[in-house]
């Protein structure tokens, strides 16, 4: 594999995936992982928050060199990349809200005030927002570094309704998957492009964290029992299998991307 030191720029190809009905049944699913493998590491391997976010943080510095070192966009490579954020996004929040008492009024409207901030900045760097035009190093890097920031503030968001507002995790999957509707609605009827897809990614984290909480929590607590590990299993399988097939489709040269 050739490195980006290595290829030219005018002759990197886009870095991201086309967002298609995979692209979103991947996304969703990496939200749910990142929930549902933080806990089961922490808390049934019993490895404690402290240390799983010292494995997590570092298996995500990896992925991401390895993210940067491509010249164009590697299914596998993406995908792990987005699991492992989702992983360390959902940490960052719980560090925050279980580790340190910030409220999560606060720690919401502060990811909340580092996205905007970071949308600003990438917005007037490139004049663009749009995920099909990451072919520089710097809108990747400001790419990375808002999806981290959505899987915060999605982190933040979720609890922040099902928990402290009492909406409970049922309500949560329906409210937020209720909003990702809407967004796909405007978007059919002409809406913006890239304000649309930032707006259905960011909700994806929070509809996310409440599946995950739905399907991994214990009846008593209003979930359905299947508990972190199987939950993990069983969604890191589906991802495996579509990232798979992605990976397959992208070295057919009929199907492989071009520059754009």
């Amino acid at each position: 594999m050739r490195s980006m030191s290595e290829q030219p720029f005018n002759t990197w190809l886009n870095k991201v995936p086309e967002v298609t009905l995979a692209f979103w049944i991947i996304k969703i699913m990496s939200t749910t992982v990142g929930e549902t493998v933080a806990d089961f590491l922490a808390v049934n391997a019993g490895l404690g928050q402290g240390l799983t976010r010292s494995v997590m943080g570092a298996f995500l510095l990896a992925a991401l060199v390895l993210q940067l070192r491509t010249w164009r966009y590697t299914p596998w490579v993406y995908w792990l990349t987005v699991v492992l954020v989702s992983v360390v996004g959902t940490q960052i929040t719980d560090l925050l809200t279980d580790g340190l008492g910030v409220s999560l009024y606060l720690s919401t409207a502060a990811f909340a005030a580092l996205l905007t901030i970071l949308f600003s900045a990438w917005y007037r760097a490139e004049r663009t927002l749009s995920i099909h035009d990451i072919v520089t190093r710097r809108r990747e890097l400001f790419y990375w570094a808002t999806i981290l920031c959505t899987f915060a503030l999605g982190t933040a968001a979720g609890d922040l309704a099902t928990e402290a507002l009492g909406l409970g995790f049922t309500n949560g999957v329906m409210a937020f998957g209720t909003l990702i509707g809407l967004a796909f609605a405007m978007w059919r009827m002409g809406g913006n492009a890239v304000l649309t897809f930032w707006i259905a990614y960011i909700l994806t984290r929070p509809f996310g964290a409440a599946l995950g909480d739905l399907l991994t929590q214990a009846k008593a607590y209003g979930g359905i029992g299947m508990g972190a590990m199987w939950t993990s299993a069983l969604f890191l399988s589906v991802i495996v299998i579509l990232v798979a097939n992605a990976q397959r489709k992208s070295r057919s040269p009929e199907l492989a991307p071009t520059a754009r």
